[in-house]
């Protein structure tokens, strides 16, 4: 089974996390911007941050043989800095053109404040702009009415909802995302958002179009192989092959296929641990590859 986790945090992640993907069938991620656990300060912290988006992880995925690509965005929880979220926004077009940066985001709300709507309003303008899919954020408190006006904002800005996924979905919200002609996303976590068999009941019920499942692993408790695992517990609930593959590799495909920078390489070159980016490998000590 081909295995695409379509928003997972590998800035946050080891290397043996890297290797357990590749073993459980992971071949593609994309990466999205988001919040590193405290503010960052000057814009200088973002641009290195973007920059190893789309430089050392790529590469450091690619050592494991997954193909790596990420979204871009300026983070709902750091848009209430206004000063330095004005300096990201303008930084943001630089990195928007870069090849595999396949959607605008994370985006969206965490606190619900006029600070966040005026940046997520600016960056579904962005998208616009850009040609580019757009993911969002839905907080984790008031998640009900941060989902909705979302939605309300997405609506109003002109995008075509089907290039947009709202995330971290659960039993209270997804039904409002599909209705609203958005994909909808669900975050596989540990103890909260979403775990596998409840995801499992949905997708039973409600069917498989429109619908994309992830990890969203970061430095929190989290599980980088919760795709996987969905993967078997549709297995273990009589989904057939055909479906669980739709879920986890075509569904995601079709969304980020959107923008026209989604890179699949089905015959890719064995990794070569060996190499090196910017004089730096994933190798420790003398070891060869």
């Amino acid at each position: 089974m081909r295995i695409f986790d379509p928003h997972i945090h590998m800035t946050s992640r080891t290397t043996d996390d890297y290797e357990a993907m590749a073993a459980a069938g992971i071949e593609v991620i994309v990466e999205p911007a988001f919040w590193l656990g405290q503010p960052r300060t000057s814009i200088g912290s973002f641009v290195d941050y973007f920059d190893g988006l789309i430089g050392w992880e790529r590469f450091r995925a690619e050592q494991f043989g997954i193909w790596h690509h990420c979204t871009m965005g300026l983070n709902p929880k750091e848009a209430n800095d206004e000063p330095l979220a004005r300096e990201v926004l303008a930084l943001l077009p630089r990195y928007l053109a870069k090849d595999r940066v396949v959607a605008v985001g994370e985006i969206g709300f965490d606190s619900m404040t006029p600070a966040e709507e005026r940046a997520f309003v600016a960056q579904l303008e962005l998208a616009i702009e850009h040609d580019l899919p757009v993911l969002v954020h839905t907080p984790h408190r008031d998640k009900v009415a941060g989902t909705r006006r979302s939605i309300e904002l997405v609506l109003a800005s002109g995008i075509a909802p089907e290039r947009v996924v709202i995330d971290h979905n659960n039993e209270l919200t997804f039904e409002d995302v599909r209705a609203s002609g958005c994909w909808c996303g669900f975050t596989i976590y540990p103890d909260t958002k979403m775990d596998e068999h409840r995801l499992v009941r949905i997708v039973a019920e409600h069917g498989l179009d429109k619908m994309i499942v992830n990890s969203a692993a970061d430095w929190g408790r989290s599980d980088p192989l919760k795709v996987p695992k969905t993967v078997e517990a549709m297995r273990a609930a009589d989904f057939s092959e055909a479906d669980i593959e739709r879920l986890v590799w075509d569904n995601p495909i079709a969304f980020f296929g959107q923008s026209g920078r989604l890179e699949l390489v089905d015959d890719a070159a064995a990794p070569d641990p060996s190499s090196t980016f910017a004089g730096n490998s994933i190798l420790r000590g003398a070891r060869e590859g």
